[in-house]
């Protein structure tokens, strides 16, 4: 055998592991596409009745949305009129019971004011004043002057 039969067969072998490493590398390559592709079949049947679903959601959510609107509507017109109707009612009755409060007031402080007729009338006793449970001597408390009372 001659130098350039060995390199041939040298350069034969060679290729021959080559192109096996190539087939073993081709055929996990087809394996792993067969997979991928029977993976992506597998997601799209069931992605399109979870797209299905979330579609039939997205519009029941949309109804709901909607009746909401409806009754935050209502519940502002309520609330307007609520208002009117307080506003009337203030306005209506609101002047005359303070009169009549008023006018009550002033009989009130007419029958309790002390005509000269009831001096002989003691004084009421003086009031104390409990602070923690004790009691504290009107002494010590600053006189009080009632509004009655004339300098």
């Amino acid at each position: 055998m001659t130098g350039g039969e060995v390199a041939g067969i040298l350069v034969a072998v060679f290729w021959a592991i080559l192109v096996s490493f190539l087939a073993v590398a081709l055929v996990r390559l087809a394996q792993t596409l067969k997979a991928t592709t029977k993976l992506v079949a597998d997601v799209t049947e069931q992605a399109v009745p979870l797209l299905a679903d979330a579609s039939a959601t997205v519009r029941s959510a949309q109804t709901q949305l909607d009746r909401v609107d409806a009754i935050a509507t209502d519940v502002q017109e309520v609330t307007s009129n609520a208002s009117a109707l307080s506003t009337t009612v203030a306005s209506t009755f609101g002047g005359p019971l303070v009169k009549v409060a008023a006018f009550g007031y002033g009989v009130r402080r007419a029958i309790s004011r002390k005509g000269p007729e009831t001096k002989d009338v003691p004084a009421p006793a003086t009031r104390r004043t409990v602070i923690v449970g004790r009691t504290v001597p009107s002494s010590r408390r600053g006189k009080r002057r009632h509004r009655d009372e004339k300098d």
